[in-house]
């Protein structure tokens, strides 16, 4: 296996062939703890009042975090204490990590809601709540993996997910909270399938106590994260890894970058296949479409796929605030609806139209969306995850 600090840019990869890169974050990342602190407060205010509207955003810098937004709940919630312990399940309880749970400053900045946003959304009956807002939102499946989800995607996550998982066990005490991972795969192209071929090269930063050597960190890296996560037949001699690459990673969290609710969208949903209609999930009561119409829009698409009408597919969905049904439902297959079932994209628009309910209080009730359960949504992706609360991912059973 090659290992280079610095490698010239990668030439073609053959006919038929081509890179795709995905990446991920851990949640020790500055933008992922705003995720996990916004998705904390939310399950808090859920636990007690399902009916809570949510719409609560985080900062953080170095010893500070701030949540600040509107709430409506009839929940008691106490909000630097939830602030507090979604640190501490993160890790950060030491300053020299970039923030500690105990001693940081907590500012919480939250209002109700506007009573002109609530009229147009409530309504006596859950099926004719109105979308929450208007957008566009965007599900995506494919079957290059067992998840159904794109192996480059499925790579960086499980990778940043494996990191946290040493540092809590102790497998390899020297790591850190924050960290980044990356995963460059090779694919071709057949009918409109996407069919992954190697793993090309493989990118992990992760922040490190100050004892450890640089040496060590690729040892570790390498046996104890990159191997029990990535299949051995897509490694190969020339698979390229960059471990570390800028040399030292110390400084890291609040401490070494702000973070914000929200920045990391690509990395919450398909790692940059398929599209994403620019919402952010994190923080967001599933009365707001972002959110439940994104999660909704993944389970149509894992649907198709699973019942084998496509190889893969991108479905979009459209709303307008306080209209309950989607003003639009898109299909595309890539072509390869055709190739797999005979159908035509058309075909599987009716297909959706026939089985599922888009308004937004029919998929919060299909889905169970009033639980708590947001706060785990918040790292290592929305999607591709073997979990009973994620509802999303159990495929409907489809009539056609």
């Amino acid at each position: 296996m090659a290992s280079a600090a610095h490698v010239k840019a990668p030439g073609p990869p053959g006919p038929g062939h081509f890179l795709f890169t995905s990446e991920s974050v851990n949640e020790g990342h500055p933008d992922k703890i705003c995720d996990q602190v916004s998705d904390a407060v939310l399950d808090a205010c859920l636990r007690e009042d399902e009916t809570s509207r949510v719409a609560c955003e985080t900062c953080t810098k170095t010893g500070m975090v701030m949540i600040f937004g509107e709430i409506t709940t009839a929940a008691t919630v106490n909000y630097e204490q939830v602030i507090r312990d979604a640190l501490k399940d993160i890790g950060y309880d030491d300053a020299a990590k970039g923030l500690d749970y105990r001693t940081c400053n907590v500012v919480v900045a939250i209002e109700e809601q506007s009573p002109d946003i609530a009229q147009s959304v409530d309504s006596q009956s859950i099926e004719d709540i109105g979308a929450g807002d208007q957008g566009i939102m965007f599900g995506y499946a494919t079957d290059e993996t067992e998840q159904l989800m794109p192996l480059s995607h499925q790579l960086a996550t499980s990778l940043g997910s494996r990191l946290t998982e040493v540092r809590k066990k102790g497998i390899c005490d020297w790591v850190r909270p924050d960290g980044k991972t990356q995963v460059t795969v090779e694919y071709k192209e057949e009918d409109g399938r996407m069919v992954p071929v190697r793993v090309h090269t493989v990118v992990i930063s992760t922040q490190h106590n100050e004892d450890v050597t640089n040496e060590k960190i690729r040892a570790d890296l390498m046996e104890h994260v990159i191997k029990p996560v990535i299949p051995a037949k897509y490694l190969d001699a020339n698979t390229i890894f960059h471990l570390n690459p800028s040399g030292r990673f110390v400084i890291g969290g609040p401490h070494g970058d702000a973070g914000l609710t929200g920045r990391k969208i690509i990395i919450d949903t398909y790692g940059g296949w398929g599209a994403h209609g620019g919402g952010a999930f994190s923080g967001k009561d599933t009365t707001k479409v972002d959110r439940s119409a994104a999660y909704a829009a993944r389970w149509v698409a894992k649907s198709l796929v699973s019942a084998g009408l496509c190889h893969r597919v991108l479905v979009q969905l459209s709303y307008a605030i306080g209209v309950p049904y989607p003003l639009s439902v898109h299909v595309d297959s890539y072509g390869t609806a055709m190739s797999r079932s005979g159908k035509s994209d058309f075909d599987l628009v009716k297909i959706i139209n026939d089985n599922f309910d888009l308004r937004p209080g029919c998929i919060v009730r299909d889905l169970q969306l009033r639980r708590p359960i947001f706060q785990k949504t918040a790292a290592y992706c929305h999607f591709g995850r073997d979990d009973a609360d994620f509802t999303w991912e159990v495929p409907k059973e489809l009539k056609y």
